[in-house]
């Protein structure tokens, strides 16, 4: 319904007054004291009593607020603010939405819905955005629609574009990040890491990833110090140390680098770990925690290794260490796997690679042992975790 009415040659708003009552406050005051209250002037470029009215008993804004507000946002009477409103509620945003979007954005309710919001709709939709992510992104970001669409937002569209070549990937990112479309520092953010030799492909990615990275201030800086730290920019761990280093505050970098250290790190290993995964200064305290828990308190194994090895923290400990896990610390105790063999080379092969590793090489009865305890513990897992991925953002 909603792709079809923005897409009609003649388009139609139902109205339906919701004319406000008087502020309870205002009745009893004089209506001259009420204007010189707001303000000192009486011509015709001053605010519309009704306007100020309309927005303090619809939207809840302080008279302050409204009396501001109304300078954008001009009617005399209900039938245009109700058509608008009307617009939304008909399109699926929630009535607390809407209070929202005309908060933030009151002009809405005096323009030409059909010049400045349909159209950009229409842009969205053309694209393979969904209704839900239309309404969506006009909730979370109703800043756009103040944008011209040809001016700004479709260029907008287009530079992202250029680096994450996907209709599909420049929506997730836009809807990830819908400051994308009217930042002033992306173009200057994406200059300065082309201009300091960071890839194309890790630009992508940050735009997949985390885009807002792109639209922060000072990330010359942060730049910089990951150079210092020995990362090529021409490489994707540049990309991923960027992101750690500018997407972590400085209290959870500080609370990470203490739960390593609580785990027998030193500050040269998480470095030397930082170096070879920047990826596990993203993960939270509490999953660094729950790896280190099964890796020295269950398995027994040194925290040592997973400094050759951090991405490990990059995986989902239910759906992928603990299964693999489990087999190789099986192998071990029953001596079926040497112990000059690499303890980590099974967590980072396919699960087809990983079986023909550690289950099919070994006679019909002792794999099929291996194999309903690597299988019994995946499903011990998706009984309480269904619809987790393999690879875990926590």
């Amino acid at each position: 319904m909603f792709k079809a009415f923005l897409y009609r040659n003649g388009f139609a708003i139902t109205r339906k007054s919701t004319t406000p009552k008087l502020d309870p406050l205002l009745r009893y005051l004089p209506f001259s004291f009420s204007l010189t209250f707001f303000s000192t002037t009486t011509s015709d470029s001053d605010p519309h009593p009704f306007a100020v009215s309309y927005l303090i008993n619809n939207f809840g804004f302080s008279p302050e607020s409204a009396l501001k507000a109304s300078k954008r946002s001009r009617f005399k009477t209900s039938e245009k603010p109700d058509s608008v409103v009307t617009f939304f509620r008909n399109h699926g945003f929630p009535e607390p939405v809407i209070r929202s979007i005309i908060r933030r954005e009151p002009w809405l309710l005096s323009c030409d819905l059909d010049k400045r919001v349909v159209p950009k709709f229409q842009f969205l939709l053309s694209k393979g955005a969904s209704t839900s992510d239309v309404v969506r992104m006009a909730s979370g970001s109703p800043r756009f629609l103040q944008l011209s669409l040809e001016k700004k937002l479709i260029p907008a569209y287009q530079f992202v574009n250029r680096f994450v070549e996907s209709d599909d990937r420049t929506l997730a990112s836009i809807l990830y990040c819908p400051t994308l479309l009217y930042s002033k520092s992306l173009a200057e953010n994406v200059k300065l890491l082309i201009d300091n030799g960071v890839a194309s492909s890790n630009i992508s990615r940050i735009l997949r990833l985390k885009p807002y990275v792109l639209c922060s201030t000072k990330l010359g800086k942060i730049v910089q110090e990951v150079k210092d730290l020995g990362f090529d920019p021409s490489k994707s761990y540049f990309g991923d140390a960027l992101l750690a280093k500018r997407a972590t505050s400085k209290s959870k970098w500080d609370e990470k680098i203490d739960t390593y250290k609580r785990w027998g790190w030193s500050e040269e290993t998480i470095l030397e770990a930082f170096k070879k995964q920047p990826q596990c200064m993203l993960r939270s305290s509490d999953k660094i925690n729950r790896v280190m828990q099964f890796w020295v308190n269950q398995l027994g194994w040194d925290s040592s290794y997973l400094v050759k090895a951090p991405g490990i923290f990059s995986y989902s400990l239910e759906k992928w260490v603990i299964p693999r896990a489990s087999v190789v610390h099986y192998l071990l105790s029953k001596g079926l796997r040497s112990k000059n063999a690499s303890l980590l080379a099974p967590f980072f092969v396919s699960e087809k690679v990983f079986l023909q590793m550690c289950v099919t090489c070994f006679d019909e009865e002792e794999a099929s042992k291996i194999l309903k305890l690597y299988k019994g513990k995946m499903n011990v897992i998706d009984k309480g975790t269904q619809g987790n991925r393999a690879m875990s953002c926590s």
